[in-house]
């Protein structure tokens, strides 16, 4: 084949770039100081991410002196590390939202449940929307006083108000000193009744 072919022409060569001079390691970022700055220091607070770069023996110094919390009081100091704990995402204390409280579960949103059950009666939901009691029922933590007082009236801990007022006369009128001719162990019982349904009033139970 002559150098004059045709295909020849069709050959392409890719031209060789100039390579570029390598550059090497930075310097180090210390004032007057010309070492290689192969080190990472950070920058600090509010610059997260960034560092400086600084030889071996300045990066020992500047670390011996870094305070992440310079500039910061005390109580801004205790804020943070407070907020800390929850990775600085907001938090809500218990009660304070009430709309997820009523709100369906997720596995029901997720199978569609929720929006299909019919309810023409209103057994479920009650005429707002929401459902007739709480998800999950709620039960009442007693103190040692609370609980002696309910077995003194002899109720359980979830009797409603209407129920603890309703044997609250009957026991006063079973064990009136006048219904049991000065009976010393009903006086004693009498007191004893009186005693506990005036822990249950303070305490809110009715």
């Amino acid at each position: 084949m002559g150098l004059d072919s045709k295909y020849f022409d069709r050959i392409r060569t890719r031209r060789k770039r100039p390579q570029e001079p390598e550059q090497g390691p930075p310097t180090c970022q210390w004032d007057g100081c010309d070492k290689h700055g192969t080190h990472r220091a950070p920058v600090g607070r509010n610059a997260e991410g960034q560092f400086f770069l600084f030889c071996f023996e300045h990066v020992k110094e500047y670390n011996k002196g870094y305070n992440y919390f310079s500039g910061l009081s005390d109580g801004e100091i205790a804020r943070y590390q407070k907020e800390a704990v929850t990775g600085h995402r907001p938090t809500w204390t218990v009660g304070v939202n009430k709309a997820a409280k009523h709100s369906p579960l997720q596995s029901e949103v997720r199978s569609g449940a929720y929006t299909r059950v019919r309810d023409p009666f209103g057994f479920v939901k009650d005429g707002d929307g929401r459902g007739s009691g709480p998800r999950f029922p709620e039960q009442r933590k007693l103190k040692t006083l609370e609980a002696k007082a309910f077995d003194t009236m002899g109720l359980g801990a979830n009797a409603s108000a209407p129920d603890i007022k309703r044997r609250y006369k009957e026991l006063v009128k079973m064990h009136h000193p006048d219904a049991n001719g000065g009976d010393r162990g009903s006086e004693e019982r009498f007191r004893a009744v009186i005693q506990a349904y005036q822990l249950l009033k303070q305490n809110g139970f009715c």
